[in-house]
């Protein structure tokens, strides 16, 4: 059975991933270290780890298999994913392949060097509802490629 977990801390798409979770009577888990407000469902469960640096990432990476769903806009724990199997969306409907997981991990590391000497001082986009809507499209269309191969 296919379950969806979300990297819950910042995570901008918790109610259209419940909504997806529903439509295909989905388990999802929502984890973070810190309480928050979430949706209600039937099969929405909230994890709560404990504080630390990747305690949310290693609780998903140690659960997750290649059935199974990550919404993360982590990078490194995209990556981890993607090695046990599983697909994996980014809030803003970017799917993390194994053929663009290496660039990504590559642009983070890069990025984060420039930051780090002040060749930039980072941004980020804000988050629009275009990207809510291709959110819910790659969604879909990674739990309708999970059905296809378990039904093969």
């Amino acid at each position: 059975m296919t379950v969806i977990y979300v990297d819950a801390d910042a995570c901008p798409v918790k109610e259209e991933a419940v909504r997806v979770a529903q439509r295909h009577g989905l388990t999802i888990n929502f984890v973070s270290n810190a309480w928050m407000r979430l949706p209600d469902g039937p099969n929405v469960n909230r994890v709560l780890v404990p504080e630390g640096p990747d305690a949310a990432d290693d609780w998903i990476a140690t659960r997750i298999s290649k059935s199974d769903v990550a919404v993360t806009a982590d990078i490194p724990l995209a990556s981890r994913c993607l090695k046990a199997g599983a697909r994996v969306v980014g809030p803003t409907g970017k799917p993390f392949t194994g053929s663009t997981i290496g660039m990504a991990l590559a642009m983070r590391e890069l990025q984060q060097h420039l930051r780090e000497t002040g060749e930039s001082r980072g941004f980020n986009a804000s988050f629009t509802r275009a990207d809510r809507s291709r959110f819910l499209q790659a969604l879909e269309e990674a739990i309708q490629a999970i059905k296809r191969e378990g039904s093969r």
